[in-house]
């Protein structure tokens, strides 16, 4: 690199460079696209010997460096060299540019700081062709240029933050719902597992029945208050171990109403959920509940939860009844085709129900035997798996490598959704359901230790505190800096998963008989 350019860049700076640069800073917040722009700009002027590849790091609210952003480097590979290249970096207190090479990559790299205000944002590390150092002009340039993307960046952390608010305001109503359909659930199942199956039973008919990204989202969110109507009926006859009188039938039938009275308002999610509460046990040929609706009469959402309702009940044991076999279940569910159920949605349960019996699985009541064997449908590989499972990380308890799987699944949803960006709304749905299934099996795998006297079960104990501290804190963090914190919390998924998989949870082999 020439030591000087012969006034090249101060010509260029004040002529159509800065032009585009100034359009470079009016960019919005997707910031892979941002760094493509840069590099491609800085791509204009040879005498920097820039190359189409680089990388954006932020800093956390811990201060540490947390890549955001990439271009020309394989996405594996950065995965596994995360850290080690961010340790490499210098400080970049002093907004001067560095010239190093990056050990792990073994190519030299300018190291431009991201300074705004005196406050250091991170760094924008740009692959060159040499290692031949920049004399004064670049330097000026390059930190200049660090100073505009610090601003850039600044302006797209307050954007994304003022998003994230508007987005928990929304959140907070979602939630209320579904609390209040969870709570009117414990009242008559100790573990609460109906209200999850059927809400993924009903989600799973949804897609297969082609219902649209957002009509599915409602449906999950409102799904749990099929039977919020419940909390208005006497113990007396709720928890009753046997079977109902006639009057006491008719009473129990009166929570359709009274989750309809519940649910007043003209929200469109509690209307929707009024609807659900107030006619799933209507049926498709007209001699259901309360009203005697039929056909398409009843909302489609509600047709849905009705048929999940009934599928979850009939293969879940209660005080007054044991579970009948599966195949029991789905021939009573195709038999009441066009009768209790829509047709078109007893097709969209038969062709959803591989995932059903998995998700029966996964959102068990019972505790897990070691030595039970699944015979599930093998899942299809994703093409868009980022944290891969192999045969090695099986422990040989195929309940519980089933749990492992999802989590698996749910990490690389969480992938997908940061990649393609998606937008915060999504990010944070899919965070909150990887830390409440890891809830669930944390809790399902320690029911399964102590049942069977597993010698490690307090420091399996703390090690799933930890994780579930962890990802409290990284929800947390999404408050003040949500760029940073959803890369933040994938390194760390991916890490945390394979890890304690091999190394922890590898010893539950123990517990299956020779």
């Amino acid at each position: 690199m020439a030591a000087e350019l012969s006034g090249t860049l101060e010509a260029l700076t004040t002529g159509e460079f800065a032009f585009e640069l100034a359009m470079l800073e009016a960019a919005d917040s997707d910031l892979d696209g941002l760094l493509e722009r840069l590099l491609a700009l800085l791509l204009k002027l040879p005498a920097l010997q820039t190359q189409p590849a680089g990388l954006l790091f932020l800093r956390n609210p811990r201060g540490d460096r947390v890549l955001v952003a990439q271009q020309g480097f394989d996405s594996d590979w950065l995965a596994d060299h995360q850290a080690g290249l961010s340790n490499q970096l210098p400080d970049g207190d002093s907004g001067q540019p560095a010239l190093i090479t990056l050990a792990d990559a073994e190519r030299p790299v300018l190291v431009v700081g991201l300074l705004d205000s005196g406050r250091n944002l991170g760094d924008i590390v740009l692959c060159v062709a040499t290692e031949t150092e920049p004399g004064h002009t670049e330097r000026t340039f390059l930190a200049n240029l660090g100073r505009a993307m610090a601003r850039v960046v600044s302006r797209c952390l307050m954007m994304e933050t003022l998003r994230v608010r508007e987005i928990e305001l929304e959140d907070a109503r979602a939630d209320a719902i579904r609390r209040l359909g969870a709570a009117s659930e414990y009242r008559d199942n100790e573990t609460g597992m109906h209200v999850m199956r059927m809400t993924h039973f009903a989600t799973a008919i949804g897609k297969a029945l082609g219902l649209d990204e957002e009509t599915r989202e409602i449906l999950a969110i409102t799904a749990p208050m099929h039977d919020v109507g419940k909390i208005g009926i006497a113990d007396a006859i709720l928890l009753k171990p046997g079977k109902l009188t006639d009057d006491e039938f008719a009473v129990m039938k009166t929570h359709t109403d009274i989750g309809a009275r519940l649910l007043k308002g003209q929200d469109a999610l509690i209307a929707a959920a009024r609807d659900i509460a107030a006619t799933h046990h209507e049926h498709w040929d007209g001699r259901g509940y309360p009203s005697g609706l039929k056909g398409e009469e009843i909302p489609i959402l509600a047709r849905i939860c009705a048929l999940a309702d009934v599928f979850d009940a009939l293969t879940s044991s209660r005080p007054y009844k044991e579970a009948w076999p599966l195949q029991e279940a789905i021939d009573l569910i195709r038999q009441q085709a066009g009768r209790q159920f829509d047709p078109a949605v007893v097709l969209a349960f038969d062709q959803a129900l591989p995932d059903i019996l998995r998700i029966r699985e996964l959102y068990r009541d019972d505790i897990i035997d070691p030595n039970q064997v699944l015979a599930l449908p093998p899942v299809p590989p994703r093409e868009d798996e980022w944290v891969k499972w192999d045969d090695s990380l099986n422990v040989g308890i195929d309940v519980i490598d089933e749990h492992h799987r999802y989590l698996f699944d749910l990490t690389n949803d969480l992938y997908a959704v940061i990649t393609r960006k998606r937008g915060f709304r999504d990010v944070t749905r899919v965070l909150k359901s990887l830390n409440q299934y890891a809830q669930i099996h944390f809790r399902a795998e320690e029911k399964m230790m102590a049942h069977y006297g597993f010698a490690a079960l307090d420091h399996q104990k703390t090690q799933h505190h930890l994780f579930q501290d962890t990802l409290r804190e990284f929800a947390a963090e999404l408050h003040d800096n949500p760029i940073t914190a959803q890369h933040d919390v994938l390194s760390y998924l991916r890490r945390w998963l394979i890890g304690h998989i091999r190394y922890e949870d590898a010893q539950l082999r123990s517990l299956i008989a020779a």
